[in-house]
């Protein structure tokens, strides 16, 4: 308990940190004090990150369907936003010292180069004046302000001529181009992760050879799906793009390899309804991932089995020339449903290729031990935001694609939709082609 809270501490003060960097950053420094802008800007970021944590906790918290598709698109894509403006802004500390040192030579350079004013008689002198009382010599104050605070050079001797120019204005424009700047790309950046997740996933085409497959099962085509995460924001238009381009690929067999929803069968029901539309030779297959056991596993195990989807709860099928076998996920140990490998492969002919449905690349251990010839996994989503990808690489084996395990082979999809932000950077979603080839054709 004691250490949860501990978490929770660090989580929140860190949050509170970076917001603070981001408001100091984009709105302290480059707005007016008591200005409407500088208003607004604080305004905004307030609110954005409670709607952020209104976004990841609404679900749990059996918040109205309805309300949590409020929320969930401006606090998912904040967070997103957030992550690419912070490395911005990173960088942009590089910049700016190189940046103002630019100015600053630029602004010594005018002022040498500007002519001297030449002082022209005119007629005849005028007799001296009285000696003058001698007064005080004027006290030139520090600029004060943020020029002052970030230890800002003082602007060099103008010559007679040329205009002065002001430190704080200098550093006023370093902070409007170098924020600027960064708010641009990382919107920038999260609009095209956007439009690549709402266009709809790209089918990707992978070759498998297995060394025990059956001569007649060459070219064996299986189109995997993992990861779709239906939710408040992807709805039934995003599944019918999944449909279609499943369909369109005339697959052998489908296999829907977890995380299909991010919600419960009453709020996500029709949007699942395109399921019933699948086709393939040999059905469709359904594996549970750890967001079903989030979103009540067993009336989604009954859901897609009503939509014409096969669901292979730790159970095997024997397929003309390979076995197809499925587990639950690891988070179904929760809930006393977790895999079972003796009951899915326990009593299987070891002579025959056998292809594992788990969610989850972790299982990879357990399927070489079980003599599988080829697992399909999902659930890391490539990473999804970069650099969540060498995140990833900390608690999977595989990220994503085709590697291999002693005997076993593991393929990984980085998914169809995405969880939380509906952004994907550096990490594609896609529909898998898998096809087998045997090393006996």
């Amino acid at each position: 308990m004691w250490v949860v809270l501990l978490v929770l501490v660090v989580v929140i003060a860190l949050l509170a940190t970076v917001h603070w960097y981001v408001w100091r950053r984009l709105v302290r420094d480059v707005t007016s004090p008591g200005g409407t802008a500088r208003r607004l800007g604080t305004v905004a970021l307030v609110v954005l990150p409670l709607l952020s944590l209104a976004a990841l906790t609404a679900g749990r918290a059996g918040v109205p369907f309805r309300l949590q598709q409020v929320v969930s698109w401006p606090g998912f894509l904040w967070l997103a936003v957030l992550l690419y403006v912070v490395l911005a802004l990173v960088v942009g500390e590089a910049v700016r010292p190189l940046l103002r040192r630019a100015l600053e030579r630029r602004d010594r350079a005018r002022a040498a180069s500007a002519p001297v004013p030449v002082a022209v008689a005119a007629g005849p002198a005028e007799p001296a004046a009285e000696p003058a009382e001698p007064t005080a010599e004027p006290v030139t104050e520090p600029p004060a302000g943020p020029a002052a605070e970030a230890g800002e050079p003082p602007a060099p001797e103008a010559r007679p001529g040329a205009a002065p120019v002001s430190p704080v204005s200098r550093r006023l424009f370093v902070s409007r181009v170098v924020g600027g700047a960064a708010a641009a790309a990382a919107l920038g950046t999260v609009g095209h992760g956007t439009y690549g997740v709402l266009r709809g996933p790209r089918v990707k085409r992978v070759t498998v050879p297995l060394a025990k497959l059956a001569r007649g099962a060459h070219g064996y085509r299986i189109a995997v799906v993992s990861d779709v995460h239906l939710g408040p924001i992807l709805g039934r238009a995003h599944t019918q793009r999944i449909v279609d381009a499943v369909n369109a690929t005339q697959p052998d067999l489908i296999a829907v390899v977890g995380d299909l929803v991010d919600g419960s069968v009453e709020d996500l029901g029709t949007a699942a309804e395109p399921l019933a539309r699948l086709r393939a030779r040999d059905g469709s297959f359904f594996v549970t991932g750890n967001h079903e056991y989030f979103s009540g596993a067993a009336q989604w195990v009954d859901h897609v089995r009503e939509l014409g989807l096969r669901p292979l709860p730790n159970e095997r099928v024997e397929l003309a020339g390979f076995d197809l076998a499925g587990v639950n996920d690891v988070a179904g140990e929760n809930y006393g449903d977790g895999p079972d490998f003796a009951a899915a492969l326990g009593d299987r002919d070891r002579a025959r290729t056998a292809v594992l449905l788990a969610h989850q690349p972790v299982l990879i251990d357990e399927a070489v031990r079980h003599g599988v010839d080829l697992q399909l996994s999902g659930h890391t989503h490539g990473g999804q935001l970069w650099p969540g990808n060498y995140l990833a690489e900390l608690a999977n084996p595989t990220v994503a694609g085709l590697e291999r395990y002693g005997d076993t082979q593991l393929y990984v999809s980085r998914g169809a939709g995405a969880w939380g932000p509906p952004v994907r950077v550096g990490a594609p979603s896609d529909i898998t082609l898998v096809e087998l080839a045997s090393k006996q054709a």
